[in-house]
């Protein structure tokens, strides 16, 4: 569920940066290219979630004496 939350947010915040880029260079979004670069986003935010460990670093390595 995560995962489809994290896609839809991906999607809504590169589409509005999109626009805002687009307005202030005085031309037309890229739909299709805002999509894209979304997904790529999502992708990217979803590997750097699996390579930081889920743990604290406090808790790494610890023994309890």
């Amino acid at each position: 569920m995560r995962y489809i939350f994290l896609v839809i947010w991906s999607v809504i915040l590169v589409s509005v940066l999109n626009y805002v880029v687009s307005a202030i260079n005085q031309g037309t979004p890229d739909w299709n290219q805002g999509f894209i670069m979304s997904l790529v986003f999502a992708v990217l935010l979803i590997i750097i979630d699996a390579v930081i460990p889920s743990e604290s670093p406090k808790a790494i390595g610890r023994e309890d004496h």
